[in-house]
């Protein structure tokens, strides 16, 4: 990997992380379309590999973390007051701390359960294509039939059940983290910005047992990148990452997401005609 490469790889995660276009897609199949060679992978050589991936979404996980820095503060000061005093027990703070957890459990079982074939067979360019269209005709299903009438304040149990659950369904690569769970949040009868919010703020903890999870298991590992370049692909996401974000919110407080829809279904269609006439290798 050069350091252009990393540079690109970097700024790719920051812009796709959020949106609801899945970000390990758009960091499997940039490399492939561009023939980029990473010799730390023989066997997959346009493949930057699932550790690194999962490393440099720590970038877009400090992002998040320093744009709802408040409401992080506000949420973990609750839920430990919560523990000790049932007067605080009532507030959306320390509910949403518990949600937090009882949402983040699935991703973490299944993360652990499916590890193996998420580092190799699961990166499948068919397989992505696959989930981008899929995941796309979810969203526009969520958009139709969800009420969006509820905010913040009303969530519930049940909302970090089906959200989470739907979390782990972005183990998928080309599903997307915040798709799957705004898509399940737009049919809980949550409205866009809330769904967002709570799909952000989920993926906090989710993405750095991921990532510290994969920089402990491959720390000595010579046939990767190396610190260096990924340090430098993580700094990007985490700029890139930031305005992302903002960008993200305002929109959503406007309009739909059938943007997303379109791109996801554009780019999945693209991506069976390039397999299918040999363009590209759905396993290298």
């Amino acid at each position: 990997m050069t350091l252009l490469q990393a540079v690109v790889l970097g700024i790719v995660q920051g812009l796709t992380e959020f949106l609801p276009i899945s970000s390990t897609a758009h960091l499997r199949i940039i490399p492939a379309v561009f023939g980029w060679n990473f010799s730390f992978d023989a066997a997959h050589p346009h493949d930057p590999g699932a550790p690194f991936t999962a490393v440099v979404q720590l970038g877009t996980t400090a992002a998040i973390v320093l744009y709802f820095w408040r409401e992080l503060l506000h949420v973990s000061v609750a839920w430990f007051r919560g523990l000790f005093d049932p007067s605080v027990r009532e507030s959306l703070e320390y509910r949403l701390g518990w949600y937090l957890i009882l949402a983040t459990v699935p991703v973490g079982v299944f993360g652990l359960i499916f590890s193996k074939q998420i580092e190799t067979g699961a990166r499948n360019l068919w397989l992505i294509a696959s989930a981008l269209i899929a995941l796309a005709l979810a969203l526009f299903a969520s958009e139709r039939v969800g009420t969006r009438d509820r905010d913040e304040e009303q969530l519930n149990t049940m909302d970090a059940v089906v959200v989470g659950t739907a979390q782990a369904l972005a183990l998928i690569p080309g599903s997307s983290r915040s798709g799957t769970t705004i898509t399940a949040g737009l049919f809980r009868g949550l409205d866009r910005e809330t769904a967002a919010r709570f799909s952000f703020l989920l993926s906090i903890p989710a993405v750095v047992l991921s990532g510290v999870y994969e920089a402990a298991k491959h720390v000595n590992d010579k046939h990767g990148p190396g610190a260096g370049l990924t340090g430098v692909a993580l700094i990007f996401a985490f700029v890139v990452g930031l305005a992302s974000i903002a960008w993200l919110m305002r929109w959503l407080g406007r309009h739909s997401t059938m943007i997303f829809i379109y791109y996801r279904v554009g780019l999945g269609v693209l991506l069976i005609v390039l397999l299918s006439t040999g363009v590209l290798n759905a396993t290298k």
